[in-house]
Formats: C-alpha cells, structure tokens, sequence
C-alpha cells in the first residue's frame, strides 16, 4: 500500500501563554513550521477568539497546517497534513514543539489515502 498523505495530529502541552495568546506570534510560528518541512505556502488565515485563543490555518500546495489554542490552558492542537514525498512533516512538528515551548506532547500518525502499489 503506498499513502497519498501523512496527517500528524499533535498536542502540545505547557506551552507559553503569552504566545498561544498572540495572532501574529502563532502566525509567525506556522509559518516557520511549514518553511521547516520545506512546504510550498500558498495563503493563510488566523483569527482571535475574545477572551481567549488563536485558530488559523497555513494552506499549502501539499495540503494544510492547521492550529486551534487555549493560552489559559497552556494548549495547542495541530493537524499538519502534508501529501507527497517532499515535505517533511515531522520537521514541522520540532519546529512548533520548541517554539511554543511545550514541555510534554502527543503525537498520532495518520496514513491517508491508502492506495495499492
């Protein structure tokens, strides 16, 4: 069986808050990830939710980097789908990991589109 696509859906925990709180810094922070997995950016759009947390999504050629927050929680959710062999998702997942500083995290690993060879 060959995948269409890997799909990394992550939780990040002990984050800072100040930057699950901050449109520009999450933004700032996609947009690193999908450079670090070498994706090819195509638009983005993020939103702040009043009091708290940030959504948006990085939509790209190979398909999306997604993001929802709870600053008071200290917690993010991620979906980075990626299709093809070029990107490099797991890359992406360091970058977020180190830049919102979680201290502990999960990570489950989807295989999509699962086609015979």
């Amino acid at each position: 069986m060959k995948a269409l696509g890997q799909h990394l859906i992550l939780e990040l925990y002990g984050c800072d808050e100040a930057i699950l709180s901050s449109v520009s810094d999450v933004q700032d922070v996609m947009l690193k990830a999908a450079r670090a997995a070498d994706a090819t950016i195509i638009d983005s759009i993020f939103h702040h939710f009043k009091p708290y947390g940030v959504s948006g999504v990085i939509v790209i050629a190979e398909s999306h980097f997604a993001i929802h927050t709870w600053p008071e929680h200290k917690y993010a959710s991620l979906d980075l789908y990626t299709c093809g062999d070029k990107t490099r998702p797991w890359e992406a997942f360091k970058k977020v990991k180190a830049l919102f500083k979680a201290t502990h995290f999960s990570v489950m690993k989807m295989e999509r589109g699962l086609l015979p060879k």
